[in-house]
């Protein structure tokens, strides 16, 4: 089934990995309350200026998605996360670093608060 709504997607997954999804979604609804929620290239996505983050669930392995840059800081404490084109890989026999996910969704608003201002100033 495709899912259409991320309560879809949700519902499809797995029982074991749904409070999972459920506490991603919960990390980033306090950090971006205002972000749409929507499903795109089949996965949950947030939106708010321009797309947040992306997340899905694998056998092994939460993605998330897209690849953090510009940020030395950030990019280290992903590192030992980044998968081969450097979406991140959350190992699903390991806890889920949801503080990380926070600084994550706080870094991309900003990136996308900093895209929108740039464009005000360069029509």
């Amino acid at each position: 089934m495709i899912p259409k709504t991320i309560d879809d997607y949700i519902s499809f997954a797995s029982p074991s990995v749904r409070p999972i999804l459920k506490k991603i979604r919960q990390v980033v609804r306090a950090v971006a309350p205002k972000a749409e929620e929507l499903i795109s290239y089949r996965m949950p996505a947030f939106r708010m200026n321009g797309i947040l983050i992306y997340f899905a669930t694998f056998k092994n392995h939460i993605g998330f998605y897209p690849p953090v840059v510009g940020n030395p800081a950030l990019m280290k404490a992903v590192k030992r996360y980044a998968g081969p084109k450097g979406n991140l890989k959350f190992p699903l026999d390991k806890p889920i670093p949801y503080a990380l996910i926070k600084k994550i969704v706080q870094y991309r608003i900003k990136q996308n608060m900093a895209k929108v201002s740039n464009l005000d100033r360069n029509p």
